[in-house]
């Protein structure tokens, strides 16, 4: 059909632009989105970490405290495990046996060592426990890993993350594109995810996020029919909104599988300013899929009434048919010309 030429065009204007459709109808649906939700760390961050500090309790030396997190986290694929077992490596810290390692989904990780219980993770995971620690964690606008050891806090390590190089211009290519309503969702805490959200010029932005807290707000946005949500995620815990959002955006290189496989679209080059060049190709397509109908529909309208009146012959109809399909496939042409 003339729509599927159309969006056969978008889809491979797409992928010139390292954008990879798994669903056809993502195309068009990328033309109507008017809001636009964001994961941070790995979508608008580089989500590769350094650990900038080590401040322990005082009841175990700073080695010790990096020796028992990085133990922990050895198993995890999160960012910001990788980056405190690297830097476990590179301070020649030996890592222990762990056992009863569990994992509590936007938290941290629960574990045995030497028969003591340690949890490493966020401060969520320390509450969730009853265990207390310095309020003034609460307000650090880098990102820290806590560890408890014994149900007793043991200190934190302070770790950096830095926006992508093009991430302010992809909120701005956006708004360009008239899509006002950008947000955040994050796991990180609330003041992170602030001090991010206003680096990048958007109003918008909720921290404390678990994966259903996500889930919750994207169910209420859906509340109201108007809105067409489109969702960039990059981690296994984002598989949800992006199955739950109209299109599912995921970042293909350090997107997880579960991401990937469950998203719609997927942007090659893990660059955010990708994600506004899908949505400009998408909304070509979407007005030459209706400039097409709408001049399919004409013509035919046209040749129908003519026959009706005894002046068209079949040259004509064969016009309105074979014809039309022909000017539909040089309309959608311009879509590989359209956008530089």
């Amino acid at each position: 059909s003339i729509v599927t030429i159309v969006l056969s065009f978008g889809t491979q204007k797409m992928a010139k632009e390292h954008a990879i459709v798994r669903k056809l109808q993502a195309v068009e649906g990328l033309g109507s989105v008017s809001i636009i939700c964001s994961d941070k760390t790995g979508t608008l961050t580089k989500g590769t970490f350094d650990v900038q500090a080590c401040k322990s309790a005082g009841d175990i030396s700073e080695e010790e405290l990096v020796k028992l997190i990085a133990s922990v986290e050895s198993d995890s694929t999160h960012p910001i495990a990788k980056a405190v077992v690297n830097y476990a490596k590179e301070q020649n810290i030996e890592r222990v046996t762990v056992t009863d390692t569990k994992e509590y989904a936007g938290f941290g990780l629960e574990a045995t060592v030497g028969g003591i219980p340690v949890l490493v993770g966020n401060c969520r995971l320390l509450s969730k426990f009853d265990i207390s620690f310095p309020q003034e964690l609460l307000k650090m606008t880098d990102t820290i890993v806590v560890c408890a050891v014994g149900n007793r806090y043991a200190g934190y390590l302070l770790l950096a993350d830095a926006l992508k190089e093009d991430a302010k211009v992809a909120i701005d290519r956006l708004k360009a594109l008239n899509i006002e309503n950008i947000q955040i969702l994050s796991g990180d805490k609330q003041s992170i995810v602030t001090n991010f959200a206003e680096k990048l010029g958007i109003s918008k932005a909720y921290g404390d996020l678990l994966p259903e807290g996500k889930v919750k707000h994207l169910e209420e946005l859906r509340q109201d029919e108007a809105n067409r949500i489109a969702f960039v995620g990059d981690g296994m815990n984002d598989a949800p909104v992006l199955a739950l959002s109209h299109v599912g955006i995921a970042m293909g290189g350090l997107g997880s599988d579960a991401a990937i496989e469950t998203a719609d679209v997927v942007i090659q080059t893990d660059q955010p300013s990708k994600v506004a060049e899908a949505i400009k190709v998408g909304k070509l397509t979407r007005r030459i899929i209706w400039q097409n109908v709408s001049l399919a529909f004409g013509v035919k309208l046209l040749v129908l009434i003519l026959g009706a009146g005894g002046i068209a012959t079949l040259w004509e109809a064969v016009f309105a048919d074979v014809g039309v399909a022909l000017l539909a496939i040089m309309n959608a042409v311009r879509i590989q010309k359209m956008i530089k």
